[in-house]
């Protein structure tokens, strides 16, 4: 998973200085000198305009980052309360609520790795829990000096297991995290999601947290649920 992570990132920098370059898309690009002008408005974020500030209605954004997840259970064989790194990668796309506003309506498919690492007794086992997830949240965009928002969202997250499997390393057995195992894990999960993100110009970065609220385990009688801190940074367009 690491070395996944790392070609995810390493790939996202590798297009940040092109982006950079193509500064045609710069909310800031001055078509009369070929230039960036960071004293002109832009159409896809917030500008200046009397005493009020107006937004662009929509927007849409590459995003990747590394989760730091747990599995809180009842049940202490599913208790994978260590956390675990995972890999956090997807689109996202926000819409203006309404003309002129700077609360937009955000959502986009994100490929999420989510699990835990636990004990049993002496057993030792670890989860991968690999997601398509659907944020839908809300997020208020705030300017300050210089054509930077703070933007911090709230709302929730939907999500359908893809993959993953579940170790054990006492008994060295693996099995699939989402089958008709016992000890294995509900597909679908949702919960709550918030944070907050700052961008400058096409550059984005954000933290956010989500807390599960499904019951992702089989048994009725058991409650475990997905917990996840997350960071991410990104190009917004």
């Amino acid at each position: 998973m690491k070395k996944y992570l790392l070609m995810a990132l390493f790939g996202l920098f590798a297009v940040l200085p092109t982006e950079a370059q193509v500064y045609r898309n710069s909310r800031y690009y001055n078509p009369n000198s070929d230039r960036l002008d960071y004293s002109r408005s832009h159409r896809y974020g917030h500008r200046s305009t009397g005493n009020y500030w107006m937004t662009g209605d929509t927007y849409f954004g590459l995003r990747v980052g590394p989760s730091f997840a747990t599995v809180s259970s009842d049940d202490p064989y599913l208790d994978g309360s260590s956390m675990k790194t995972g890999l956090n990668v997807g689109v996202a796309a926000g819409f203006a609520v309404a003309p002129r506003s700077p609360l937009f309506f955000e959502t986009g498919l994100y490929y999420t790795e989510k699990g835990g690492k636990g004990n049993s007794g002496h057993t030792k086992f670890t989860y991968n829990l690999d997601y398509l997830e659907l944020p839908l949240v809300l997020k208020y965009k705030l300017p300050i000096d210089g054509g930077t928002t703070i933007e911090p969202f709230l709302g929730g997250y939907v999500a359908c297991g893809v993959g993953g499997k579940i170790k054990d390393f006492g008994e060295h057995a693996a099995y699939s995290s989402f089958s008709d195992h016992p000890y294995s894990f509900q597909r679908f999960d949702g919960g709550l999601k918030l944070g907050c993100g700052i961008a400058y110009d096409l550059f984005y970065a954000d933290i956010s947290y989500e807390h599960g609220l499904a019951n992702i385990s089989h048994d009725d009688f058991e409650t475990s649920r997905n917990n996840a801190l997350m960071l991410t940074v990104g190009l917004n367009f």
